[in-house]
């Protein structure tokens, strides 16, 4: 039996079908977060349904700066239209100061679309494919929350946590030590802010259709720390999800593994200032 946990669907309003996944795990206690996506063309309508769920699960902005389209022209960083890839968005935000600024106003787009759909500012922020963590991003994400919101009010997900419990979670390991890796500091620097992180993360997969997701999840709960979040990506395949992201054979083996999850104790509210 492991303390409790915030466990937390990506990709909310990336499709109609991830949308659909996250909203009946919500309902049937599966879950007790969601990043919404409110770049996404889904998210004012879907907003709506998800706002059903405030005070029952952290409800957040899962920031996106490399899929599909942004809300508004981005010529440096976007300027065929389409976000870019994550090798593409890190060494351009690190040596183009236009890039930078571009992406600082993306960040603030999507914050208020979140706000104006919600009705509320997010309980947490985190970055798609983690991409709040590069340098060169994440003090615009950092200084974003500083500006909008009090001190507390809103955390950040670092998605570190020790070797020895990524090692012995053995789930994913290089991928989660490659992003342990790029996140370094960032926890302090949120601190310095006065903005919660949680402390102790999992859920780096594979992606692999022929794992047991039900193993996994177990897995992700072994050497938890104090305030842990597990990352998940639930969903139901549609012909855009197709199109759009590489994880598509998982999702719904995700979904119905969590369905029939029963976690020891999930976690809703903030997260206390490490």
């Amino acid at each position: 039996m492991t303390r409790s946990f915030v466990l937390c669907a990506d990709d909310f309003a990336l499709t109609e079908g991830v949308s659909r996944s996250i909203l009946e795990l919500l309902a049937a206690g599966r879950l007790s977060a969601t990043g919404a996506m409110t770049n996404r063309p889904h998210w004012p309508r879907l907003a709506n349904e998800l706002a059903a769920f405030s005070g029952k699960a952290d409800l957040g902005l899962h920031l996106n700066l490399t899929c599909a389209a942004p809300l508004v022209a981005m010529p440096t960083v976007a300027p065929s239209g389409t976000l870019p890839k994550l090798g593409e968005l890190a060494p351009l935000a690190l040596r183009s100061g236009a890039a930078r600024a571009e992406i600082g106003a993306e960040i603030a787009r999507q914050l208020d679309a979140f706000e104006q759909h919600l009705g509320r500012a997010p309980d947490f922020v985190d970055g798609h494919q983690h991409a709040h963590v590069l340098p060169g991003i994440r003090h615009q994400v950092l200084d974003a929350l500083v500006v909008r919101y009090p001190a507390g009010s809103v955390y950040l997900r670092d998605p570190s946590d020790s070797i020895a419990a990524i090692r012995a979670r053995g789930v994913a390991v290089g991928k989660a030590l490659t992003v342990a890796g790029l996140a370094t500091g960032l926890r302090h620097a949120a601190a310095r802010r006065g903005i919660p992180t949680n402390r102790g993360f999992s859920g780096f997969s594979p992606f692999d259709p022929r794992r047991d997701f039900a193993r996994d999840l177990e897995a992700f709960l072994v050497q938890p720390g104090p305030a842990h979040l597990v990352m998940c990506h639930p969903g139901h395949v549609d012909d855009e999800l197709v199109t759009l992201d590489p994880v598509v054979a998982t999702r719904p083996l995700e979904h119905a593994a969590l369905m029939t999850f029963a976690p020891p104790s999930l976690r809703i509210g903030r997260f206390a200032a490490a």
